[in-house]
């Protein structure tokens, strides 16, 4: 099973990111290049985008077939979110070709990313999930899109 080998190649548009749910989207251009590599095998996905303060980011996601029919095991690096260290994301390719993953970073904190190429656009979404114990009256359990890259073809 190639994951999201139809999508392969060079796309660009635009990224929205915040670090909380009430905060606006600060929008940046962004790029993605996504490839086969190793016979098939595995999908790399290679992103750019920029933080409102930080400046240029870059973050890679390497994607291959998990144990189980459906899964997916990615290994995922981000110049901002993730680093130094890699972080694995175990999740799954659903029958529309959608791959969701997702894991804990800490106290029951979870992050998910979502890569859709069903459409004529690609998109890749960061979730940060929020656990129950740490919801307030202003900012509700469970997840908000942190991450929003919406793009075209090149």
């Amino acid at each position: 099973m190639t994951i999201l080998a139809d999508a392969a190649g060079t796309w660009t548009g635009a990224n929205g990111f915040r670090l909380m749910p009430q905060d606006p989207f600060a929008e940046s251009p962004a790029t993605l290049t996504l490839a086969t590599a190793a016979g098939g095998h595995l999908t790399t996905v290679a992103y750019t985008w920029a933080h409102p303060t930080d400046g240029p980011q870059q973050g890679l996601l390497a994607l291959g077939a998990g144990e189980e029919p459906g899964t997916v095991t990615g290994l995922w690096s981000d110049s901002w979110h993730q680093q130094p260290a890699s972080r694995v994301m175990p999740g799954t390719r659903r029958e529309d070709g959608v791959v969701e993953l997702e894991a804990d970073y800490g106290g029951g904190w979870l992050w998910r990313i979502i890569i859709d190429a069903t459409g004529a656009t690609l998109q890749l979404r960061m979730d940060n999930v929020i656990p129950a114990e740490h919801a307030t009256a202003e900012i509700a359990a469970g997840p908000y899109p942190a991450m929003l890259m919406t793009l075209r073809r090149s």
